[in-house]
Formats: C-alpha cells, structure tokens, sequence
C-alpha cells in the first residue's frame, strides 16, 4: 500500500476563483478567521492504517494524517473515511489569530488558545497478541488536555509508542462547541482485545443560521459500546467561531457568481402533468385566500393581502378556484417558474447553504409498488400547494460546491460533488419525481418503503423537456446574515395553510388495497403505512418554507 496519499477538491469543479469573486473580503480567500483563532482546510494526506485491508474495501477504514501543513498552523486531530469512497474530506488546521477579524486573542488570564496535550490515553488497539510483531496495527490514541482546553480529534499510529505531545494541539473551552457523533462510518475488530471499534464523523451539536459549531473534519471513536446517542457529550469538542459578522460568508454579488455557476438544472418526468409555476403566476391565474369566518379574497402578485407572522392556526388558507380556472392551475405553468433562494451560514459560517425552493400549484396522487405490481392511487397524495427543495452547500475556504441535498417527502440524503451528474460544465442536475417532486441525483424508480421487498410508495425521475435552469431562473428570497440587503416578499411571511384540508379518508383506500395483498406483503405494507409522512396523504394542507424546520435548522442527515 503506498505510504502517502494526496488528495485535493473535485476536479470538475475548477474554477477562476478570482475572476469570479472579485470581492476578497472573506469568503473563499482560503483562510477564516473564528475570533480568537484562524483555520484552514487541509485536503493533502499521509496515509497511517487500515482495517480489514484484505478486503474488497466495501468495509474497511483508512486513517489519515494531514500533511503540508502551512507554517504556524497546527493539527487538531486526524482524519478517516470509509474506503467505499473515493479519497476525499479535510481537516482543520489553526493558529491563535492576529488579524482584524479577531475579538478575542487572550482571555483576561492570558491563557493561549492553542496548547499541548498532557499526555495521550490509548483507547483501542488491533493488535491481535502475539508475542513479536507490535508494529503495523493501529493504535487509537485520546489527547489528554489540561484543564481549561479541550481535545478536538484522536491521533492513530500504526506503533505502539505514545504520540509526541506536540502531535496535536488542544484548544481553549471557550474557543470550542459541542460536537455530536453522526453519521456512523463502520466498526472494526480485535481479535485479542474482543471488543469492536466504532467510528463515526464528528459534526457541531449547534447547527443551523443561528449554530456556531464548526465542523474539524475529525471522528470520534469508542469501544466502549456500539451505539452512541445524538447529543451525547463525547470526549472531544468542536471548533466554534465568535465573529459576530460571520465574515466568511459570501456577499450579493458573490451569491449570485456562485449561483450563476453551480445553479443545478431541475428535470421533471416527461410523464408530469403537475408541473411547477411561479407563485405570482399562481395568484395572478386565481389562487384564493380563504378563512373560518367563510371570507375570500383574491391574491395580489406580490400576496400583500396574506396574513404576515404569526403561526399555522388554522384560521387561514389558499385554495385553487371553484370554477374552470381551477385544472388550470393545478397543472401550472413552467415558463414562468423561478427557484426561490435561502442563503444562510452551516457550520458557524464555514459553509454557505444556499437552499432552493421550488413551487408546484399541485401535487398529484401516489403510486403503491408491491413486486412486480404498481397500483395508482386516486386520493392518496394529492394536495394544493407543493413546495419542495434541495441544497447546495458551498465550502467558504474556496468558494466549492460540496455536496447537495436532495430533499425526499419525510427525509433527504446529502450526495458529495463527485457523485453528481453535471450539465454544461458545473452545473449539477436535479431530477424532480412525477407527482411528489422529490429531488433525486439520478434518473430511475425510487421506492420509499422497502426497497429491498420492493414495497412501497413509488417515486420516478427521468429527464424530459420539462425544465428549469436555476443559474437563470431564480430570485434570492432570504439572507438573514446579510441584514436588510435581502428584502423578503410578502408570501413568505405567511406561515398559513398553502392547500386546504382535505375532508376524504384517504386510508381507507388504502386499507382496500391492503387487504387484496397476499399476508407476506400485507404485514410489511401496513408498517410501511404507518411511516409515512402527513403530507402524503394529503389531508392537511402543506406549510410554506419558513414554516418547515430546516429553514433555521440543518437538514435532516
């Protein structure tokens, strides 16, 4: 195995940072600066040890150390990854800051930021007990701060010998957040000391526009059990960043450069026939407002006549027409379709979310899949008023795409740059499934359920002429960090019903279904049933974005 490993960002997502961010006041200028410490990313790494090395790699670790370190800086823990996947991740590396960005070189005491470790304790060890050969396993070792400092990553090595103190460095605790274990990488084993290792990535407790906790690049591991709890205090601590400016994140005209060259082409089935619509054009084409005391009114573009704040109490709600203008809108109007934008700080302002939200006046009915069968539901998933999303996160060192979420009815999953499918260079493609518009990184039938049964509701994407360039056809809707720059519209202050109730027992369609299926499947189906998200049965009207949880919080990972 070769002795060194260099790694660097997705090399289709080159770009020219300085023709393209003209502005160099913070964002992507590779070094940010926390208040009290600045950091950089390191993406160059030695390789040090892998477990089950022999296998075909589907369930073996690899354990880094970053290497090229700039002068002054200084490791704060090492790196792993599955080797599943291609070579790819960082660390952060420090050092106490002087710059104009800084509030908070020394606390009154004078106590440094960043200080050696005391000493190292071994958490785990494959060495399988034999009587010679110590060297070439993998030893796990925790940094022992002194007091007022925490660790922020464990050190491997593949000899027995303890780590030089001067390996790592541990930061002051009030330069440092809590940090969570999630998601889990994999355990491996010891023959000899017969308990497992278990790996997860370490991720900022505290995240969202208003979470200050900054992700290390580190893991966390344990063999003291295989479960650890989300929330739990581990060992180690994140980094945290006191600059009240955020000053990483990108300005006007920075947002529109990136989204000018990452913004992601949206494809819906060719078999759609509730496509999105602009919600002007939905307001303007007869979109109704109405409220308990029997009282409707006609909608403006802009929606001034909406009740602004508040909360969904229920006593307000858009309805399509009564008359023939009603099918009309339900089918929508994709000429006029714009993705409405949320800009917002992750990880303490390290990473730049840009959340994109898409409108359908309509979403259509589902489709069970059980075996070889689909069955087309008639209620079931139909509703007024759609709105789904998916998220470009922007790495704030270089101004990179990193990943994008792909947000699916009652979940999501986060896809990493390079297993992406671009269009015209770097622009990603997002495919919408017929009638539920959930977002998925590739064509193909997606089963929500039990894949591996094949049970469950069906989702379908596949490209057509049904389209929408966001890198052209967008509008910046929200940016909290940016103060007034960003001036919100109307409609997203209404936190009301976007569709009415629904008064049909949408489950005893479905129950009648269920009972033609054969016992194996009937048992499986039911559970699957149970899970399914509120919205799909289309009994209550959906909410608009400021009222979903991933508006101030992280996306559910």
């Amino acid at each position: 195995m070769a002795s060194r490993y260099v790694i660097s960002i997705s090399k289709r997502i080159d770009f020219d940072l300085e023709k393209m961010l003209h502005d160099r006041s913070g964002f992507a200028t590779s070094r940010i600066e926390l208040g009290g410490l600045e950091v950089c990313q390191i993406t160059n790494f030695e390789f040090i040890w892998c477990s089950n090395p022999s296998t075909d790699g589907k369930q073996s670790i690899s354990f880094y150390k970053p290497i090229l370190i700039p002068d002054g800086f200084y490791c704060l823990g090492h790196y792993c990854q599955s080797d599943k996947k291609p070579l790819r991740g960082f660390v952060l590396v420090a050092r106490e800051a002087t710059g104009r960005h800084d509030r908070s070189t020394h606390r009154s005491d004078h106590m440094p930021a960043l200080v050696d470790p005391v000493d190292y304790s071994l958490v785990w060890s494959s060495y399988d007990g034999g009587d010679e050969n110590f060297d070439g396993c993998g030893y796990f070792w925790l940094p022992q701060p002194p007091e007022g400092y925490k660790a922020l990553g464990f050190v491997v090595t593949n000899k027995s010998k303890k780590p030089e103190t001067n390996e790592v460095k541990c930061v002051r605790t009030d330069l440092t957040d809590t940090c969570e274990a999630c998601p889990l990488i994999a355990c491996t084993y010891s023959k000899f000391l017969k308990v497992p290792l278990t790996v997860w990535n370490a991720r900022p407790l505290n995240r969202g526009i208003y979470g200050r906790g900054v992700s290390t690049g580190t893991f966390y591991c344990s063999a003291l059990c295989s479960n650890c709890s989300l929330g739990e205090e581990l060992d180690i601590a994140c980094l945290k960043n006191l600059d009240p400016n955020l000053h990483a994140m990108p300005n006007m005209d920075q947002i529109h450069a990136i989204v000018e060259h990452y913004g992601p082409t949206v494809f819906f089935h060719p078999n759609e026939v509730y496509l999105p619509s602009s919600v002007s054009w939905f307001f303007q084409s007869g979109a109704l407002l109405y409220s308990t005391g029997e009282s409707i009114q006609t909608i403006d573009a802009e929606g001034s006549v909406l009740p602004s704040g508040g909360s969904n109490d229920g006593h307000y709600w858009i309805d399509l027409p009564r008359d023939g203008g009603r099918e009309k809108l339900k089918h929508g109007n994709i000429e006029s379709a714009v993705l409405y934008l949320h800009v917002k700080p992750a990880f303490g302002g390290t990473s730049t979310d840009i959340v994109m939200w898409v409108f359908c006046p309509f979403n259509g009915p589902g489709t069970l899949k059980i075996g070889m069968m689909s069955i087309g539901l008639s209620k079931v998933g139909r509703h007024v008023g759609d709105w789904e999303h998916f998220t470009l996160r922007i790495n704030n060192f270089t101004g990179e795409l990193w990943s994008i979420y792909f947000s699916q009815h009652s979940g999501g999953e986060w896809v990493d740059a390079y297993d992406l499918e671009f269009i015209e260079g770097n622009k990603a493609i997002i495919y919408s499934s017929r009638n539920g518009h959930a977002s998925y990184p590739h064509p193909g039938t997606y089963i929500q359920g039990n894949p591996k049964l094949g049970i469950g509701v069906r989702n379908d994407a596949a490209s057509s002429d049904y389209f929408i360039n966001s890198s052209r056809h967008y509008e910046v809707v929200a940016a909290e960090y940016l103060s007034d720059v960003v001036k919100e519209p109307c409609w997203l202050q209404y936190m009301r019903k976007w569709g009415p109730r629904i008064v049909y027992d949408s489950r005893t369609e479905l129950d009648k279904i269920v009972k033609r299926l054969p016992p194996l499947f009937r048992n499986s189906m039911n559970n699957i049933l149970s899970k399914l998200p509120l919205e799909l049965y289309g009994e209550d009207g959906p909410t608009g974005p400021k009222e979903k949880n991933n508006w101030f919080g992280d996306e559910r990972w």
